[in-house]
């Protein structure tokens, strides 16, 4: 799998669900997200295969949710897709802007000021009793509803505030 993975590197720096075989040429924000967990994952657990080349892939695929300020056009500036500002949980395959942060909080990434307008999106969208909702529920079959939409959402809540806690340190835009 890492094998396969590392071959599809796209030139930008991240993945695409398409492979290059079948003719992707640009990175999907959906697939470089979910590569970057499951690389995460995988050095989590011990694995050392070709460690050194999965931390490049892991630098340049971060850069390039970096380069777009982690839900903006890196040619337009406008918002790639306004389902990124759409908290959900679970996130399934599908990419959001408490998705990325808290990735990047999970791998204990320093503060880069491109997360910023995602912060401010994040923090816009704090209820006053300091809960965040859950704003999407993505099709596809359940098991259990934990949560509806457009309710306070206990996993959105809890992430977000993972995020606040590990950015405050760094970072004094995130104050309550």
């Amino acid at each position: 799998m890492i094998d396969c993975l590392l071959e599809e590197i796209m030139p930008d720096g991240g993945f695409n669900c398409r492979t290059k075989r079948n003719g992707a040429r640009h990175s999907s924000l959906h697939a470089t997200l979910s590569v970057l967990e499951g690389l995460c994952e995988f050095k989590k657990a011990g694995y050392d295969y070709r460690n050194h080349e999965i931390s490049e892939a892991q630098k340049s695929a971060e850069e390039f949710i970096l380069l777009h300020n982690l839900f903006l056009s890196d040619r337009s500036g406008e918002i790639i897709s306004k389902d990124f500002l759409k908290l959900a949980y679970p996130s399934r395959w599908k990419y959001d802007i408490l998705r990325a942060l808290d990735y990047f909080q999970y791998t204990g990434r320093t503060w880069d000021e491109r997360m910023k307008k995602a912060l401010e999106v994040l923090l816009k969208k704090r209820n006053k009793n300091g809960t965040w909702n859950m704003q999407a529920a993505h099709p596809g079959q359940v098991h259990l509803i934990m949560e509806k939409a457009g309710t306070p959402s206990r996993w959105n809540t809890l992430r977000a505030l993972r995020v606040l806690k590990h950015f405050e340190k760094e970072n004094h835009s995130t104050q309550r």
